[in-house]
């Protein structure tokens, strides 16, 4: 597998309600770049095939949100969910799943996922378009350590959950200290 030693250079399309950036207007598109989100950061990003889906809900972003703190107790400034999914449904996730801490980062237009050669067909199941599910460290927009799921495939019979959990990145931070 070859993955890029930087992340993509894209422009995510965000959306917010915070008064402080919209205003009175109860919405607000929200261009932010990748250089806005890694440029001189320790980021953990992780990603994963969808919102609302069975082992994203359950286990993925929910273990990542559990141990935010110690995240950022090992130098970590954020931690991200990526999803080819759009804002909306992004904000509507982190509504759901009661996420204060893990930033959700949505990846409408598999821009990003294409970048890091992680887009694969989910035709088999009705969903398009998705990212493969792993996680990074990266620092300053330098790929440090990613790990990926196995069976990397475009309509992958199974949902390999191995290896971009958030006790895996954990265990590698904490042996880089």
């Amino acid at each position: 597998m070859d993955t890029p030693k930087r992340i993509p250079k894209v422009t995510f399309k965000t959306h917010t309600h915070d008064k402080k950036v919209c205003g009175d207007n109860p919405f607000a598109w929200v261009d932010v770049t990748s250089d806005e989100i890694f440029k001189g950061k320790k980021i953990v990003l992780f990603a994963l095939p969808g919102a609302f889906t069975p082992t994203c809900s359950s286990q993925h972003l929910p273990g990542y949100e559990a141990h935010y703190d110690e995240f950022k107790k090992l130098g970590v400034d954020e931690v991200i969910c990526l999803s080819v999914n759009d804002a909306f449904v992004m904000n509507a996730w982190q509504e759901d799943q009661k996420i204060k801490k893990v930033k959700l980062l949505p990846d409408g237009s598999a821009d990003f996922s294409k970048g890091m050669g992680m887009l694969v067909e989910k035709h088999d199941l009705g969903f398009g378009l998705r990212s493969w599910r792993y996680s990074m460290y990266v620092e300053d927009g330098e790929i440090k350590k990613i790990f990926i799921e196995p069976g990397l495939q475009d309509n992958c019979p199974n949902d390999p959950f191995e290896v971009s959990d958030q006790k895996t990145m954990l265990e590698y931070l904490k042996a880089r200290v």
